[in-house]
């Protein structure tokens, strides 16, 4: 297991509110790492990276098709998508190179799962601006 599979899962499953979790590198539309048993089908990735590059508000309108699944959009912008289907949801946060995607099911509070999310973005954002840029393919 990556230092980052393990940071997706110490940070976000680990608040018990995260059912799954990935790492999806933008420039290359491509799944970089996910949670054991979360398979991010291509046709997903390109979905969500579509979701930001074209007009958020058209995906807010149209809703999401993510892992066989329709979801509507309650927010889009251009820096968060949150997605839900039933009881169950997708948070989706943009930093510079990645897009960090967490999966909530009916037993867990989708606002844990967001706020977690989110902060890991701020940490993924603090190392790779302020500091030293990091090279997450090390990890």
């Amino acid at each position: 297991m990556s230092h980052l599979q393990s940071l997706l899962l110490d940070t976000l499953l680990g608040t018990k509110h995260v059912d799954s979790a990935a790492l999806i590198k933008i420039q290359e539309q491509s799944l970089f790492v996910a949670s054991p048993g979360f398979n991010v089908m291509p046709s997903d990735v390109r979905t969500l990276v579509n979701g930001f590059a074209k007009n958020p508000l058209q995906a807010r309108r149209e809703g999401l098709y993510f892992k066989e699944k329709d979801y509507k959009c309650v927010r889009a912008d251009d820096y968060s998508l949150y997605a839900k289907n039933e009881n169950t949801g997708v948070v989706v946060v943009k930093t510079h190179l990645y897009l960090l995607v967490a999966t909530y099911t009916e037993s867990m509070y989708p606002s844990v799962c967001v706020e977690a999310t989110e902060k890991l973005d701020l940490i993924e954002n603090y190392f790779g601006i302020i500091s030293v840029r990091i090279d997450l393919n090390k990890w």
